[in-house]
């Protein structure tokens, strides 16, 4: 899989949602054996653990590129909170300035590093297909749901209770048949004092609740806007209780343009792989 151990590597954290971050512009790892070591090192306890592994990649078109995998091994077309922190690795690497544009599966993402202590905003491609007030039968009972795909597909709820079964409600509305073959990510959202969403978002490829989820709280604000329940600028909390501003301009249809997603991204600490990482 890899010849030369040991590999460096960065860990970081966009309000919880927890990445490898790693300098692959002069790929070491065979395209086809990526996912599978995607997998081996973002495992808990036996491995550096994470959400999902990006490999930050040369570009003709952009600043740089990357690709981004799921804790699961599978690829993920877009992730906001991995944005953010792909954007502040390679300002503090060198390899854009503070403002830089970079290739993803869902298109050129723009982004900006805001301050030293490492806010970073980053202008997503536009949402698409809105679906609001579906009819899903799941937990028993119908229930509305809605969704819009921001670079990756999103279900989100409305819920009343702190308590909702996040894992057990996400992972049947992400197989739902209404959401095949993809699947989708689920929200489930309730609103605070002074209109502020909490959000909680079981991911499809951790295939679990993470602590957040950049495109999920984008997602959710989208979708409150739209249903009249909220207004840009949107305050959303993720599980791991940090904060996320979301801004767009919504239009009718409904449609959103100049989506930015701003919110911390902390580097955790740096290591290096030996090769026991894949065991």
């Amino acid at each position: 899989m890899i010849g030369d151990f040991p590999v460096s590597f960065i860990k970081m954290s966009g309000t919880g949602n927890d990445f490898i971050v790693m300098d692959h512009r002069r790929p070491f790892i065979p395209v086809a054996d990526q996912p599978e070591f995607a997998r081996k090192i973002c495992r808990r306890r036996f491995s550096v653990g994470a959400d999902g592994l990006i490999l930050i990649e040369g570009s003709s078109r952009a600043d740089f590129s990357w690709r981004f995998y799921n804790a699961d091994g599978s690829v993920a077309e877009m992730c906001g909170n991995g944005a953010r922190c792909a954007a502040r690795y390679a300002f503090l690497h060198g390899l854009a300035g503070f403002r830089m544009r970079f290739e993803t599966l869902a298109g050129i993402i723009e982004a900006e590093v805001l301050e030293e202590g490492g806010d970073v905003r980053v202008c997503l491609t536009a949402p698409f297909d809105f679906r609001l007030n579906l009819l899903l039968a799941f937990a028993g009972r119908e229930r509305t749901v809605h969704y819009v795909n921001t670079g990756v597909p999103h279900a989100v709820v409305f819920v009343d209770d702190e308590e909702t079964p996040v894992r057990e409600w996400g992972r049947e509305i992400r197989f739902h048949p209404r959401f095949q073959p993809a699947g989708t990510n689920v929200n489930f959202i309730r609103f605070l004092d002074g209109g502020v969403l909490k959000v909680r978002t079981y991911e499809r490829g951790v295939e679990d609740e993470t602590m957040a989820c950049g495109t999920g709280a984008v997602a959710s604000a989208l979708i409150a806007v739209a249903l009249g329940k909220a207004s840009s600028p949107v305050q959303c909390i993720t599980s791991g209780g940090e904060g996320l501003t979301i801004t767009f301009d919504l239009q009718g249809g409904p449609a959103a343009e100049n989506v930015f997603l701003q919110g911390p991204a902390r580097i955790i600490y740096e290591g290096k792989l030996t090769a026991e990482s894949l065991l």
